[in-house]
């Protein structure tokens, strides 16, 4: 039976709720072979980033020749890329095995409030990766940085998708968790503008939302699916992993990737 398979290329949350570790738990949880890259190493629990560290970049390098020369990749997520240098290095591995299924989820503040990414790497994320993306997937603040607008309604969120498609991206879903009432995502391609409306969950376990929602993204790409039908499904998947979530920690718990299972 041939197997999908999905890249993951991010960070490492060693309180397993975000980064790598969400990933690989998502692509596990859909069925889909995972493979990892591993971009910045963070000292990290559910109250505080207490320490990063960046992987060298000729490590970065060789880990994404050594997945993609032998095991390939159906589709592929980025998440934590906290400098231009790491940008730059993975813009140029992705070029090289001619990456087509790219999520970019452009990851800039941990849950905690911890930064991520650099202020000078926003630059570089924006005219190096999501000119090569499937799919961007920023939160609101996120949008804000990228486009440089305010986002405060449903309209502000497609201006910024169309903001972010004119950077060169085929589609982009801008998520509005931090909106209040429920919880809606806009997704447009340039085509359609679609509104995906989920049940808002009172709970502060959500720590690790969007990567395994980008992740989730990545393995129904890499499953055959359509960009639409992939964030739909990863919109069904997270909205599931957030109701279940369950506390660990002192802080703000993960959400529950395996929910299905248990």
């Amino acid at each position: 039976m041939k197997t999908a398979k999905a890249l993951t290329i991010a960070g490492s949350d060693s309180g397993g709720g975000a980064g790598i570790q969400a990933d690989l738990k998502t692509f596990s949880a859909l069925g889909v072979y995972g493979t990892s890259v591993i971009t910045s190493i963070t000292a990290q629990n559910t109250v505080a980033v207490t320490g990063i560290q960046d992987i060298e970049l000729s490590i970065i390098e060789k880990q994404i020749d050594a997945v993609m020369s032998d095991i390939g990749a159906n589709a592929i997520k980025t998440g934590m890329l906290s400098t231009a240098e790491i940008i730059d290095v993975v813009f140029h591995g992705l070029t090289k095995f001619k990456a087509r299924k790219l999520v970019v989820d452009p990851v800039m503040v941990a849950k905690s409030g911890d930064k991520l990414l650099q202020d000078n790497a926003v630059h570089a994320l924006v005219h190096k990766l999501i000119p090569m993306a499937l799919v961007v997937t920023p939160n609101i603040p996120e949008a804000e940085v990228l486009t440089g607008e305010k986002i405060s309604s449903h309209e502000d969120m497609e201006k910024a998708c169309r903001r972010l498609l004119e950077m060169g991206c085929r589609a982009v879903v801008v998520k509005g968790g931090h909106l209040e009432k429920d919880a809606v995502d806009v997704f447009s391609d340039g085509k359609k503008i679609h509104h995906m409306s989920s049940k808002r969950y009172r709970t502060k376990n959500t720590h690790g939302t969007g990567c395994t929602f980008s992740a989730a993204i990545a393995a129904y790409l890499a499953k055959g699916y359509s960009t639409l039908e992939a964030v739909k499904l990863s919109k069904k998947y997270i909205t599931g992993a957030i109701a279940q979530a369950y506390s660990v920690g002192k802080g703000h718990g993960p959400v529950h990737h395996f929910y299905k299972y248990y």
